[in-house]
């Protein structure tokens, strides 16, 4: 996707909520595709869009020797640099939602650090089925995060990276890297990367006439008007 092509489809869904995206979709003829299981919640109450980036995790097969602290310190070293890594990192591009595949393990793959590390490079958001770590510190900083849990343990002896931009299955739903991802308060939507643009025309007609009917409510209660419904 050309950097063109990618602001073009941000454009479209910048002001799309979750159910206008669901109602696109419907238009498209697509009703049992695309929104995420109810279990995928917010870590803080928010909106993001974002191009979807995939990566996959799995479970570490290999023994974890008995070591001494010291010894062990070198071991979870190595054990990032070369077991649970992070290529995905470097490729980042402004506006990508990380999609992570993590075998529903309890761990925290993507903690305080390495959030924000994507955050600098354009990430603009996480979906994991797995779960995030010091989590009190992601709220800090605002970075959007969808997840089934929040986990405590590290990736060490637990968890190995596996591949990247190849398709993943979050919540029943299949994403591939370049797909359209749409989250806030009631929950995570994907568009099909070749469905984008149909899905988006038909999400801002629903939008445009929920704005239209509650408006007129707003004034026949004598509220001024906000974002909502200008």
């Amino acid at each position: 996707m050309s950097t063109d092509d990618r602001q073009e489809i941000l454009e479209l869904y910048k002001d799309l909520r979750v159910a206008d995206v669901r109602d696109g979709m419907d238009w498209n003829m697509m009703h049992h595709y695309g929104s995420l299981d109810a279990d995928f919640r917010p870590l803080f109450r928010t909106r993001v869009v974002g191009i979807a980036k995939t990566a996959r995790y799995v479970p570490y097969e290999g023994p974890v020797p008995h070591m001494s602290p010291e010894e062990y310190t070198k071991w979870v070293s190595w054990y990032y640099q070369n077991v649970c890594t992070e290529p995905w990192q470097a490729e980042i591009q402004q506006g990508d939602l990380v999609c992570l595949d993590q075998s529903g393990f309890r761990v925290g793959i993507i903690g305080s650090n390495n959030s924000l590390n994507a955050y600098k490079n354009g990430c603009v958001g996480f979906l994991s089925n797995g779960g995030p770590r010091d989590t009190d510190e992601i709220v800090l900083q605002k970075i959007p995060f969808w997840s089934r849990f929040i986990s405590q343990g590290m990736d060490q002896g637990r968890i190995r990276y596996e591949s990247h931009n190849q398709p993943v299955v979050l919540g029943g739903v299949t994403i591939n890297t370049g797909d359209v991802v749409v989250a806030d308060g009631d929950g995570v939507i994907v568009v099909p990367r070749a469905k984008a643009r149909e899905v988006a025309k038909y999400a801002q007609q629903e939008l445009e006439g929920d704005k239209v009917g509650r408006r007129k409510l707003y004034d026949a209660l004598g509220w001024e008007h906000d974002d909502t419904v200008k």
